[in-house]
């Protein structure tokens, strides 16, 4: 999923996993709507990275194992060489022991969001959801966050990224292209990437003399989504593809 800022990304994939309720329509896994789910039971199915990672005052494993009353250690690290931070927990004072501080304060930007990513992976899910997975990362954390998304579809599971940089689209093989809270495009990721290259002049030209361009697809249906738990205050959020 790529747009810019604002134009409803996070919206998108927050609906997707749950954390917006949508006011119409549903989002489907394995054909059950995900409000027919027992939440923890929907918890084993979905990994979610948002895009403000929130860690938790406890050790990396904990964090990584998303506090599970019995977890499985070779599961957090098969996670965390899947998200590619091995190797820096390794480097921690106490591995996977170490105590993160409460909203992982004794960690850097790009330390949360690998442990974050490595959270979203622990157990294999079926379905792994990303909002902008590498924001704080450098280039080694970039390459990490493709093979990840690799490694999920090799496995059969569905991965969904929101994104700005290109290096996130390394991996995937659809794109859905949003502005403004509307769908622009969908389709196969060189299509589509090749689509909106050659439609930005003429959007650009179009825009200078106040018409909309030829060929812009038509917006889809829009839905009200609102957060989970909080009925009432709702928001404008893209249905996505159907």
């Amino acid at each position: 999923v790529i747009g810019p800022s604002g134009s409803g990304k996070s919206t998108l994939v927050r609906a997707l996993v749950g954390v917006w309720r949508p006011a119409a329509g549903a989002v489907r896994l394995d054909g059950a709507s995900l409000d027919q789910w027992d939440r923890a039971a929907l918890g084993r199915h979905v990994g979610y990275l948002p895009q403000d990672v929130a860690l938790f005052d406890g050790t990396v494993a904990e964090n990584i194992a998303r506090f599970a009353a019995d977890p499985d250690p070779a599961a957090v690290v098969a996670a965390a060489q899947a998200a590619g931070v091995h190797a820096l927990i390794l480097r921690f004072e106490s591995g996977y022991a170490t105590r993160i501080g409460e909203a992982g304060a004794a960690l850097s930007a790009g330390q949360r969001q690998g442990i974050g990513l490595a959270r979203a992976l622990y157990g294999d899910p079926f379905l792994v959801v990303l909002d902008e997975p590498d924001a704080s990362l450098d280039a080694d954390g970039e390459a990490a966050v493709a093979r990840a998304i690799a490694a999920v579809r090799a496995r059969r599971g569905i991965a969904v990224v929101a994104a700005h940089r290109p290096a996130a689209l390394a991996a995937v093989d659809l794109v859905l292209a949003m502005e403004a809270g509307r769908v622009t495009a969908f389709g196969p990721r060189d299509e589509v990437l090749a689509r909106m290259s050659t439609a930005r002049p003429a959007t650009a030209e179009a825009a200078g003399r106040g018409v909309a361009p030829r060929g812009r697809m038509p917006a889809p249906l829009r839905i009200l989504a609102e957060p989970a738990g909080r009925p009432g205050e709702s928001r404008e959020a893209s249905d996505g593809p159907a």
